[in-house]
């Protein structure tokens, strides 16, 4: 459920890996009590990462207002979260591959200083009265084909850092410190100020993405893909990038568990990408939220995103993966029913933070699975390909929602259009939550 960081690489030798799971080398070893057991490596990931959240999530309202002051058309509302997705569909799969050739935190840190320049280029535009809609495409364009970048070789990188029985320890850490900053904090500061000056929450962005680089660039050591006994995969051999991405594609698709979970991602990712495209729009027009309140409506999700990331753990060993995976698409039916049926603000906010609490706990599990069963060598181009299935669906989603609210208008009138997105929803998460049941069983995944 989505929520699905150049410079010297060479300054120390990369300490001999020992064997992990599924051939992976696993991280350095950490002395028990330092850095809560994490390592210092992680703890700059995890600094960078917060912060670059922080911006993100103080531009994630500005974006959306900004396209609202533009145009109120659905559909090219919509276009924007098309923009910013269509990376994941279209160089998810090559930006695998050249994970796998490369240096990981050489890409993260080059990733996150474009995500600098792209944000600091809005700012400018806004600030000079040149934005338009076309020029807002495309810069969202470029923004996502930098976090495609940043996130698949954030996630691969994650593995090298600490030991394979506190990953998901070090992911829940690292998804509650983001949604914090990044939906708890960074919207109702964004909203404040979008009132000062629209312009402004693009160039803090600019300022954080640059400031995370600089953190990540601090993680020593080199970290390109390597076999179970430490061989550098890419001095070992090259072979065309295609051949790469195939061997990828077969390795994922040889998993029944794996593309089972991508597939529902996939779609999952999907219909609510499909709710959210016009979600500025329903805040605007049902809930009557100006854009302090959308911010401060926004930070709802991150309240149940924390919860989710402490308590998801603990939840899951008690009733089991598979279980918890059943709740979180039961909780998508929910959601999804009551968002589309109410116009109160404040039962908007609860759903959004029971949906989120419930998207941290889905992640945890699913991200946690793969960093463990994927072979290291392998790891950018199948979790690549993954998120291809799962997050290449929504800028299909963002389209839809935006061509159903358009299609639905001039027969069922402005508001049931804009409310049409979530009953979808809600029905898509039914159909798959039938479809789950012996599919998605804890027995499964204990044994991938």
């Amino acid at each position: 459920m989505s929520t699905e960081g150049g410079g010297d690489t060479d300054r120390r030798s990369e300490p001999q890996p020992t064997t992990g799971s599924a051939g992976s080398p696993a991280a350095a070893p950490v002395k028990p009590g330092r850095f809560g057991g994490l390592g210092a490596d992680y703890w700059k990931l995890w600094s960078g990462s917060v912060i670059s959240n922080l911006g993100d999530g103080i531009s994630s309202i500005a974006y959306p207002w900004l396209a609202s002051t533009l145009t109120r058309n659905p559909a090219l509302i919509a276009g924007v979260a098309v923009a910013i997705r269509l990376p994941w569909l279209l160089v998810t799969l090559p930006a695998g591959a050249l994970i796998d050739r490369s240096d990981r935190r050489t890409i993260m840190v080059a990733a996150n200083l474009a995500r600098g320049a792209i944000a600091a280029a809005v700012g400018l535009a806004v600030l000079t009265g040149n934005m338009t809609i076309p020029l807002l495409y495309v810069t969202a364009l470029a923004l996502g084909t930098a976090e495609v970048l940043y996130d698949n070789a954030g996630q691969t990188i994650l593995p090298r850092l600490v030991p394979k029985e506190r990953l998901e320890r070090a992911n829940g850490n690292l998804w509650g410190a983001e949604m914090v900053l990044n939906q708890f904090v960074g919207p109702p500061v964004g909203g404040i100020l979008i009132g000062v000056a629209l312009a402004v929450p693009f160039l803090i962005d600019g300022l954080t993405a640059v400031v995370s680089a600089g953190l990540i660039f601090l993680i020593a050591g080199t970290f390109r893909a390597q076999e179970a006994d430490g061989v550098d995969v890419v001095a070992e051999t090259r072979r065309s990038m295609g051949a790469e991405i195939v061997e990828g594609v077969k390795w994922l698709w040889a998993n029944p568990l794996l593309r089972t979970l991508a597939i529902f991602l996939g779609v999952m990712n999907g219909i609510t990408t499909a709710s959210f495209a016009t979600f500025v729009l329903f805040v605007q027009e049902i809930l009557g939220l100006d854009s302090t309140g959308f911010g401060i409506l926004m930070t709802a999700s991150a309240i149940g995103g924390v919860l989710g990331s402490q308590v998801a753990p603990a939840i899951t060993k008690r009733i089991g993966p598979g279980p918890s995976l059943y709740v979180a698409l039961g909780a998508g039916v929910v959601t999804g029913a009551v968002t589309g049926s109410t116009s109160v603000a404040v039962v908007v906010g609860a759903m959004s933070a029971l949906f989120m609490f419930t998207a941290v706990m889905w992640n945890i599990i699913t991200v946690s699975l793969r960093q463990t069963i994927i072979p290291d060598h392998l790891l950018g181009r199948v979790n690549s390909v993954y998120r291809f299935f799962g997050w290449g669906m929504m800028p299909i989603g963002a389209a839809l929602g935006g061509a159903v609210v358009t299609w639905l208008e001039p027969a069922l009138g402005r508001e049931l259009a804009l409310r049409s997105p979530w009953f979808l929803s809600a029905a898509v998460h039914l159909v798959l939550l039938a479809f789950a049941f012996g599919r998605l069983t804890t027995a499964n995944i204990e044994a991938a």
